[in-house]
């Protein structure tokens, strides 16, 4: 007899949804359909507005009616028609069958409940016949997600915990009533590399104790290959590609695919160079002979005393005597996990917080300076942020923002400043009619683009891009990299690159800081760093990126395989 496949847990059957703007019914799904069968794991792949999060919203019911509906289709939940169903109906299912895990945690966790509070609310929901108390079945889903001190965690709130820790009360909280799927919308977007490692793991081992069917929302081609038994690629509102995973990485047949494939950073593709690719092939400015940044001995702390009235023990440095300096021309790749000190080393060198040590811009010390005496200083050096959306102020127009520094710094009248910002866009990639639209109506690689072009807009030496393309698509990130690299070949600048991303890193970088816990572990050269590096966290976190590549991850059990 032949052997017959197992029917699918879950079927979506030519799925199309509308959007409802003020010029009528805009369509942003058309004619989506797979299938994801008994403890699978889908991958849907894509850029962001391909209509991943639209999908996994509308399996679980979640689209929002005013501005969303599905205009037809079908979404089989094991042969139940979800799209039929009543609402009370449908809070049965979300949780008791089928579960969803979001991107971001905290946002996704009550502030003012403890996480055993909400873990046992989701419990006496669906499982009213349990033969465990509530309690007892919460605290073994967080031993079940190996979290540490499950007894003390259940008393803790969201605030307390990591986004590590946060990440798995969700999975602890969606697999607590054993649903036949789990929709993981961009899990581990927000984590740090050694930390979405061990929760991409866990999410392996519970998909075999439990036997679940995971539907992966990604744009990321690592976690992709890490992840996925089959994948399919979204593109404007529909499926272009879907199949093995195998296949699709060894032989995409769309471009599209291809595109997405081409973009990642892949760990180890710069191997044997000192410097970051060339982009333009114009010629380098000459070397000069003093550092545009030099930091010896910074410090930084939060508060002076803990305990009342300023008693008690002093506070753990942030930041603690980290030394590192940086040429015209050079880029120093800042690299760890969330909390290390990036990010506050970032601040620091552009005296936004108060520090100890010295810290020298474009030879002059900037330790101890009056805001007043501060500001001409700050024409040497800019500073872009991870979220750009949250950089520029929804009010001003592109323009505005763009001249905002040369109005604030005197440069120019009125017609000298319209000028320079139409040579900023263009510089950028940008067409100068963009200066009169406001930063809602740009995507966010422009929007990224557009903060470029305000950071260049007083000729700085200096740009501290602080996780400037972490919130960026794959493709988008490439093209925003190879742009600030063109940049750099052009003008001169130097970087100071903070990132927690390896892969990037390795890209953009001539000299490489590793940071934990507030110190500079390890510091060298590119090469030195990434061909032989010298501290076990260095070699952890190079460890933990995915490699875009699944035949590396097929029959891995409980350790990951590179």
């Amino acid at each position: 007899m032949p052997v017959t496949s197992p029917a699918p847990v879950l079927s979506v059957r030519n799925l199309t949804v509308d959007a409802r703007t003020p010029e009528g019914l805009k369509r942003i799904l058309d004619d989506v359909s797979f299938d994801l069968k008994p403890g699978e794991t889908l991958c849907l792949a894509g850029e962001s507005g391909s209509g991943k999060s639209v999908t996994s919203l509308a399996i679980m019911g979640l689209l929002p009616k005013t501005s969303l509906k599905v205009a037809s289709g079908q979404i089989l939940l094991s042969g139940r028609d979800l799209l039929g169903l009543s609402h009370r109906a449908l809070r049965q299912v979300r949780g008791g069958e089928a579960a969803m895990i979001f991107q971001e945690p905290m946002t996704s966790l009550n502030p003012v409940m403890t996480i055993g509070a909400q873990l046992e609310e989701a419990i006496r929901e669906h499982q009213k016949d349990a033969s465990e108390s509530a309690s007892s079945i919460a605290r073994s889903m967080l031993e079940a997600v190996h979290m540490t001190k499950p007894a003390e965690r259940l008393t803790q709130y969201p605030h307390e915990l990591s986004g590590g820790m946060r990440q798995r009360v969700m999975i602890a909280m969606a697999l607590s009533c054993r649903p036949k799927l789990l929709i993981a919308d961009e899990p581990t977007t927000a984590l740090d590399v050694t930390v979405q490692a061990q929760i991409l793991t866990l999410m392996r081992e519970l998909r075999r104790e439990f036997n679940t069917s995971i539907l992966m929302i990604t744009h990321d081609m690592g976690v992709v290959a890490e992840m996925a038994d089959r994948v399919a690629i979204m593109q404007r509102g529909r499926i272009v590609e879907q199949g093995d995973a195998l296949d699709i990485f060894d032989r995409p047949q769309q471009a599209y695919t291809r595109e997405l494939l081409a973009a990642v950073p892949r760990l180890g593709a710069h191997a044997g160079t000192d410097a970051p690719p060339r982009v333009t092939g114009a010629a380098l400015p000459p070397k000069a002979a003093a550092p545009v940044l030099e930091v010896r001995d910074l410090s930084i702390t939060y508060g002076v005393k803990a305990g009342w009235f300023g008693k008690g023990k002093a506070n753990a440095p942030t930041v603690d005597k980290i030394s590192f300096s940086i040429e015209p021309g050079q880029t120093l790749g800042l690299v760890g996990e969330s909390g290390s000190g990036k990010s506050t080393t970032g601040k620091a060198v552009l005296s936004l917080i108060p520090f100890t040590g010295s810290v020298k811009l474009a030879g002059q010390e900037i330790s101890g300076l009056s805001q007043t005496a501060l500001r001409p200083l700050r024409r040497a050096a800019q500073m872009i942020f991870q979220d750009p959306y949250a950089s520029l102020d929804p009010r001003m127009s592109v323009g505005a923002a763009i001249a905002e520094p040369l109005v604030i710094h005197g440069i120019g009248d009125a017609s000298e400043r319209r000028d320079r910002v139409a040579a900023l866009l263009k510089r950028v990639g940008l067409t100068p009619d963009a200066a009169s639209r406001y930063p809602h109506e740009f995507s966010g690689g422009q929007r990224q683009r557009i903060c470029i072009a305000r950071a260049l807009a007083l000729e700085p030496q200096l740009i501290v891009a602080d996780e400037s393309v972490a919130a960026l698509d794959v493709s988008v990130r490439a093209r925003v990299l190879d742009l600030m690299l063109e940049l750099q070949e052009q003008m001169g600048l130097a970087y100071l690159f903070i990132s927690h991303d390896m892969a990037v890193i390795e890209k953009m970088s001539h000299q490489v800081a590793v940071m934990r816990g507030g110190k500079i572990v390890e510091m060298g050269t590119r090469r030195a760093v990434f061909e032989n590096p010298g501290d076990d966290y260095t070699r952890s976190l190079m460890a933990a990126v995915p490699v875009p590549d699944p035949k590396l991850y097929r029959g891995v059990n409980k350790s990951r395989q590179r």
